[in-house]
């Protein structure tokens, strides 16, 4: 049911528009004076507000004037008894949906309110579906890592320089690969993401520079390839790393003549692209095992920026976790909840093996599972939603039982941080993978990374299925 607020001194006028408004099944409040009503515009959530321009104390356009700086969407219909066409043009002016005289015409007034509800459904579904759309969201964070890759694009962007992305999965390479473009002077032009884990090895040259019709079994059409969609503008290659080295053959033709050719096809293309790519491997160690093409690499990491794990700067979870709470909120529509003192410690004290990518699916499990504010208990209670031990729980449990020292010889056993980022990794995949019965499609989806990326952390780690 929309709510709607009138302002106006004359409580005839209120009371006939009142019991009009209500008969049409309209919530409706109402008030006598402009000061009065802009305090409760403030702390109202109202759809509709029905104002007076002749009024004591404040004049109606100067509440239409300081409504719009306190809710800038919200519909206004201005209502005189000396209306000209100069009053309704200045209220257009200022800000007003419409304009009505005095005494209003019961049809038009009916109609005229549906048109300023309407119109403030839209714009509200409009934001929503912008932010939805738009991927572009800000860096957020003011510790020293990322204020170094803030100023870092700063630099790079205006220039032609590829760059190469690197850091853990969900961590944000694919931000930082679009404030690249957003800020460099082809951002008028497409930015072309490509995911070429999420390719099979033999369609990714067809993906990247497309194919000539009858080239191939199911090549019943000609197709145009990534290479060619983001001519003039920027080309993404997402986990570059996991890139077939055929396919890496002819990256590295593109990048070094500017040119391609269609699988299939003779003709060389000509292109203009600029390349940007992110990984989530060591890639020199990709080289070493032969498994990534050293003269590419150095073709693609010409500026390097990497993007570090959430763990390594949790002073920044707060006002990662404050974003997600205002834009998650806006987006179900519902006020805002807040996060007292010992829930965000607790957000700060977590693993995050997904990174930031974990920690908005955590933040929106918490918005839709707990009480208007977050607590501590709230974070223990949801941080492992899979049934699994809470680590930090189970660490407590641990110092309390032995008096810290089991933890400590655990430590110990570690040479460095990488070996026990290592450790705690192979432990959570081995937990996840055994609780799903070693359906590595399920397991991937349910700790948000790529089939292909949970195939290497596999074997990586040497894990096999119990007999």
């Amino acid at each position: 049911m929309a709510k709607l607020l009138i302002i106006d001194d004359e409580r005839a006028i209120r009371s006939t528009l009142r019991e009009i408004l209500e008969y049409e099944n309209y919530e409706v409040e109402d008030i006598d004076n402009g000061i009065d009503g802009l305090e409760m515009i403030k702390k109202g959530n109202y759809d509709l507000v029905l104002c007076d321009i002749k009024m004591n104390k404040m004049d109606g356009m100067e509440v239409l004037e300081q409504a719009q700086l306190l809710k800038p969407d919200l519909p206004f219909i201005m209502i005189s008894g000396h209306g000209t066409v100069e009053t309704a043009i200045e209220a257009s002016k200022k800000g007003a949906f419409d304009f009505i005289s005095k005494p209003p015409d019961l049809n038009r007034l009916l109609i005229t309110v549906r048109n300023g509800l309407d119109r403030g459904t839209l714009v509200t579904e409009t934001k929503v579906l912008k932010r939805k759309v738009s991927k572009t969201r800000e860096i957020l964070g003011e510790s020293e890592s990322i204020s170094k890759i803030k100023e870092t694009i700063e630099r790079v962007a205006p220039t032609e320089a590829r760059v190469l992305i690197t850091g853990a999965n969900g961590s944000g390479k694919e931000l930082v690969a679009r404030w690249l473009h957003e800020k460099s002077n082809r951002s008028e032009s497409p930015l072309i993401e490509v995911n070429c884990a999420a390719i099979p090895s033999e369609l990714i040259e067809s993906e990247l520079f497309g194919h000539e019709k009858g080239s191939f079994t199911s090549a019943v059409k000609q197709r145009i390839g990534k290479f060619e969609l983001a001519n003039g503008g920027t080309l993404f290659l997402d986990e570059i790393g996991d890139m077939s080295l055929s396919a890496q053959a002819k990256v590295l033709r593109a990048l070094q003549e500017h040119k391609i050719t269609r699988v299939g096809g003779e003709k060389e293309i000509d292109v203009n692209v600029r390349v940007l790519a992110a990984t989530n491997k060591d890639l020199l160690k990709e080289i070493e095992n032969g498994n990534f093409r050293m003269d590419l690499y150095h073709r693609l990491n010409v500026i390097n920026i990497h993007v570090p794990h959430l763990t390594e700067r949790t002073d920044d979870i707060p006002v990662i976790a404050q974003n997600f709470l205002e834009r998650i909120c806006g987006d179900y529509g519902m006020p805002v909840k807040k996060i007292n003192e010992g829930g965000m410690s607790a957000l700060q004290a977590l693993p995050w093996t997904g990174n930031v990518r974990e920690l908005h699916n955590m933040i929106e499990r918490l918005i839709i599972l707990s009480d208007k504010v977050i607590t501590e208990n709230d974070v223990r209670a949801f941080a492992n939603p899979g049934g699994g031990t809470n680590i930090g729980a189970a660490s407590s449990a641990q110092i309390a039982s032995s008096g810290g020292s089991s933890l400590a010889s655990t430590f110990d056993s570690f040479n460095n941080f990488q070996d026990y980022k290592d450790h705690a990794e192979r432990e959570f995949i081995k937990f996840k993978l055994e609780k799903n019965n070693w359906n590595v499609s399920k397991t991937a989806d349910e700790i948000d990374i790529q089939r292909s990326h949970l195939y290497s952390k596999i074997e990586k780690f040497g894990l096999k299925r119990a007999e």
